[in-house]
């Protein structure tokens, strides 16, 4: 059963549960409501949380440690003959994937039988060219030990998938029933579903935090296995980025220093560009403009946030690259050859720091907003000017949400692909000149993840190195910045 349909019957049946439920008490009270402990409507939803909710939780871990377990169980069944020198089993297990989903179109497309597609030996020939009549190509060094894999993929997949109907249809069902027999007069059916409410909410609080953990520890993994390949010495202290894609990657040379030099280049531009500009613009939509401005204002400053990344990198490519070369190029209006060429740490600095504008004026002028009234009327008493007043009064004591708005847009910048990938470049350089081509982190994990090199090779692993790098770079910033926060708002409190 497809798991789209599982769901669909199981809130259906809990939908009916719900209706039962309120029905199923309303004659235990013989029609009179006010008999009842908790409102009809309680025991209808503590119907359906017990029909729906414990089958679904089940439903969804099965769907997520099911394909890692068959996946962890056919890859034993490769030898390690059929595995192509240099690379790993994971590389025939996306053959042996890819054969079973071939396998699963041809019997949805009526070119194989369930039977023949669990029973293909000798007449595999004939059968290639089955599944090419429905648009399933097939290479022609498929081993036999690939092809019994992809059928034990096949098999295992489908009774898993029964298991799993079984498992939350019989969950579902069990739920359904016993919260209907528990329905009285005496029942507290408000503090059961009260009570299922907070379990609810104490778990969606704990899957941001294991999600963090599942993050971090996938980075991590990874990451060691590439420090067994490489040097860590030689990627910390390196300072040329040359990745080979030729074997496993034994020629590359991955010093990371580079890539941040040219991250928290872009990042410093960037800021340099959006921290006055955001910050002025909260000053006035808070302290200066009138209801009516702030209403129009306020708005359109915040469309910049909507903006696709993508955009603003070709709005760099194409306009703002340019127009600097005009200015600082060779044949430029300043008559100087600082910038050769559109792509440059400038150009990607300047847009990203457009995008960056609503993120400081947004956040700034909620906090400075939040500043009580009584101390800007105290200053203003004591005969302080209105400048004066938002200068030592309101900037000081909304500086600790201020530092948190910069922060924040540090963290988007430091994070950003789009925009330097289309105007910064992609050369890997430590240079001070900001009109010279540079790159990033980010866009090195993009590029390394979309090559053609071994996954188990260095010049692949090593993006997940280079993640794990600006996780703790940024994590760095942020206690850093709650520092800062903490020393400030100890004199303001």
């Amino acid at each position: 059963m497809q798991p789209f349909w599982l769901v669909t019957i199981i809130v259906v049946l809990a939908l009916g549960g719900f209706l039962l439920g309120r029905m199923r008490a309303l004659q235990s009270a013989e029609g009179d409501a006010r008999v009842l402990h908790s409102r009809p409507n309680y025991y209808g939803a503590n119907v359906f949380m017990l029909t729906a909710v414990p089958s679904l939780i089940v439903v969804a871990l099965w769907m997520v440690f099911q394909p890692v377990l068959i996946e962890a169980n056919v890859s034993q069944m490769i030898p390690d003959r059929i595995v192509p020198e240099g690379g790993s089993k994971g590389l025939v297990m996306s053959d042996v994937r890819r054969l079973a989903d071939g396998l699963d179109v041809a019997v949805a497309e009526g070119a194989l039988t369930a039977d023949q597609a669990t029973n293909i030996r000798a007449e595999f020939t004939n059968i290639r060219e089955r599944l090419a009549e429905v648009g399933v190509v097939l290479g022609s060094n498929v081993e036999a030990e690939v092809l019994t894999a992809a059928q034990a993929y096949r098999a295992q997949s489908a009774t898993g998938a029964l298991l799993m109907a079984a498992a939350g249809l019989s969950l579902a069902v069990a739920g359904l029933g016993w919260s209907l027999a528990r329905i009285g007069v005496g029942f507290r059916a408000r503090n059961a579903v009260e009570t299922g409410m907070l379990a609810l909410l104490i778990l969606a609080a704990s899957i941001a935090i294991l999600t963090t953990i599942g993050i971090l520890f996938s980075l991590l993994f990874n990451t060691i296995e590439f420090f067994r390949i490489y040097p860590a010495a030689d990627f910390f202290f390196g300072t040329t980025w040359a990745p080979s894609f030729s074997g496993r990657g034994g020629d590359s040379e991955l010093g990371v220093l580079p890539l941040l030099w040219g991250t928290f280049y872009i990042s410093l531009v960037a800021l340099l560009v959006a921290v006055p500009i955001g910050l002025f613009a909260a000053i006035y939509l808070s302290e200066y403009a009138s209801p009516t401005v702030r209403s129009v204002a306020k708005p359109l400053i915040e469309v910049l946030a909507g903006i696709p990344t993508i955009v603003y990198g070709l709005f760099a490519l194409l306009t703002v690259g340019p127009l600097l070369v005009g200015v600082f190029g060779r044949d430029g209006a300043l008559g100087v050859d600082w910038m050769s060429g559109g792509t440059a740490v400038m150009t990607a600095g300047l847009v990203m720091g457009i995008m960056l504008i609503p993120f400081v004026s947004s956040l700034s002028d909620d906090i400075i907003n939040a500043v009580p009234q009584a101390m800007r009327d105290g200053s203003l008493g004591l005969g302080a000017t209105h400048s004066e007043t938002i200068r030592k009064v309101v900037l000081p004591a909304a500086l600790p949400g201020i530092v948190g708005a910069i922060l924040l847009a540090a963290s988007r910048a430091i994070g950003e692909t789009m925009i330097v990938v289309l105007g910064a470049g992609a050369a890997a350089r430590l240079d001070l000149n900001p009109f010279e081509a540079m790159t990033t982190v980010t866009a090195k994990i993009v590029s390394q993840l979309t090559g053609d090199a071994d996954f188990s090779s260095a010049v692949a692993l090593v993006a997940f190195a280079l993640g794990t790098t600006l996780f703790v770079v940024t994590l760095g910033l942020n206690v850093l910045a709650l520092y800062i926060v903490r020393k400030y708002r100890e004199q303001y409190e």
